[in-house]
């Protein structure tokens, strides 16, 4: 038995990329997307391997890939492997190359969907198909799952599946899905490879302000838009309190002493240096140069106004205003999320949640981070692993409803100058075939040991 991929897992991880690359799978909302053609794409590379996909819809053309590996340990969790088949929308006279070409260019695959979230999906297919060749069994059952509309509500994708499908995700424990152990380049000639124990909770809300609809012209002292443009001003301009979570105090104390930054007790209120004093966490974050965009967004809930919709002609007031506001909040802070947008809007705003999922919150001391941690440094050696919290969010959130733990955990080695996290829904997103190959070996080498 082979004890790691063979030279055909590594030509299938980049001609799986570049073939899924090429359906183009936009998600724009509101339903606008059509992931069938990917998922039938999957399921076949699947069923070829022996492995029997299950394809389901919540809505016509809305197709998820559920399939499941028996490992050797019946008594073991089953883990779970996730990737989304959709991706953002992209307009090609932006990119230098069109973005659903999946051109293989000097040595690098490019399109739409490179790094959010098509590598990943062809490397879980490698892997597993070089599995079926070499006659690998993991020690635990591994379910597969491609997803839809994760992009957007995730209601026809991990919602529908854990709502709809729970048995088909019976014994599993954890998961694993986007976004990790990526090398981050802190410019210094360290090598980071962080991966997700966390993410923040998404609270995309809508703002509604009422008044009286009149002449442009006139006096108007309940001016529905006035009202609205108040409440915006307040939530851009309100400073969101320190909140540290036990994922986002283990990264920074992981990376306080790789830097040899003085740490201090988080537990230890008396603690002048507390870590909970938001000048001191600042001050520690300036220490950390450009490794504190690893946790700088995670420090605190956020809200920013992102749309307006109001009135139809200049010189008419209208009589309703409208605003989009996309709030994420820590695990545990919620509650203290919610009142202060009740405060910062004002008793002449209503608001609603828009879409409403939940924080996260993953032991970084757990068996399962351990052997991804030597996964990992087993192909990477001269890099150092550190946990974070997720800015955004992941299918997790919908599968953490059947009581399973996730991880963000999509191995890619990447050159330095090469920025992972802008080519997320970015211009020009690409991915190196080294990347792809790192990531092949990367996600072997932690399956088998899981």
């Amino acid at each position: 038995m082979a004890d790691q991929p063979d030279a055909q897992a590594l030509d299938e991880v980049v001609t799986f990329t570049s073939d899924l690359i090429r359906i183009d799978t936009g998600n724009r909302g509101g339903g606008d997307c059509r992931e069938r053609p990917a998922a039938e794409y999957a399921a076949a590379l699947l069923a070829e391997a022996g492995i029997e996909p299950v394809l389901l819809e919540r809505t016509e053309g809305r197709t998820n890939v559920v399939a499941r590996i028996e490992g050797t340990d019946p008594a073991a969790g089953a883990l779970l492997l996730h990737g989304h088949l959709d991706v953002v929308p992209a307009e090609a006279a932006d990119w230098s190359v069109h973005p659903f070409s999946g051109e293989i260019r000097d040595g690098v695959v490019w399109g739409r969907g490179a790094v959010d979230m098509k590598n990943m999906d062809a490397m879980i297919l490698a892997v597993v198909r070089a599995w079926a060749r070499q006659g690998v069994r993991p020690r635990r059952d591994v379910v597969i799952a491609f997803t839809a509309d994760e992009e957007a509500s995730a209601e026809d994708g991990s919602g529908f599946l854990a709502d709809r499908h729970a048995a088909l995700f019976e014994g599993c424990t954890e998961g694993v899905g986007e976004s990790g152990a990526f090398t981050f380049h802190d410019g210094a000639g360290r090598q980071l490879y962080p991966i997700a124990a966390g993410e923040r909770g998404t609270a995309w809300l809508k703002l509604t302000a009422r008044g009286r609809a009149g002449h442009g012209s006139k006096v108007n002292r309940d001016n529905a838009v006035t009202r609205l443009a108040a409440a915006l001003s307040r939530i851009g301009a309100h400073e969101w309190p320190l909140r540290l979570t036990p994922t986002v105090r283990a990264a920074l104390a992981e990376l306080a002493a790789l830097y040899g930054v003085e740490s201090v007790d988080p537990d230890n209120p008396d603690n002048p240096e507390n870590p909970e004093n938001p000048e001191n966490t600042d001050a520690l974050l300036d220490k950390l140069g450009p490794a504190a965009a690893l946790v700088e967004a995670t420090v605190r809930n956020s809200a920013n106004p992102t749309m307006m919709q109001a009135g139809y002609k200049v010189n008419v007031i209208p009589g309703e205003a409208v605003a989009y506001v996309d709030g994420r909040f820590l695990p545990g802070t919620e509650d203290e999320f919610r009142a202060t947008v009740d405060r910062l809007t004002g008793p002449d705003v209503e608001w609603e949640f828009h879409h409403r999922e939940v924080a996260l919150q993953a032991p970084v001391d757990s068996p399962t981070f351990a052997r991804m941690r030597a996964a990992v440094e087993a192909f990477a050696p001269e890099g150092r692993v550190v946990p974070y919290c997720m800015s955004g969010g992941t299918d997790a959130k919908q599968f953490s409803r059947l009581g399973i733990t996730g991880y963000g955990f999509s191995p890619l080695k990447l050159p330095e100058g090469l920025d992972y996290q802008a080519l997320f829904h970015g211009v020009d997103e690409r991915v190196p075939v080294e990347a792809l190959h790192f990531g092949v070996r990367v996600l072997d080498r932690f399956l088998r040991t899981a």
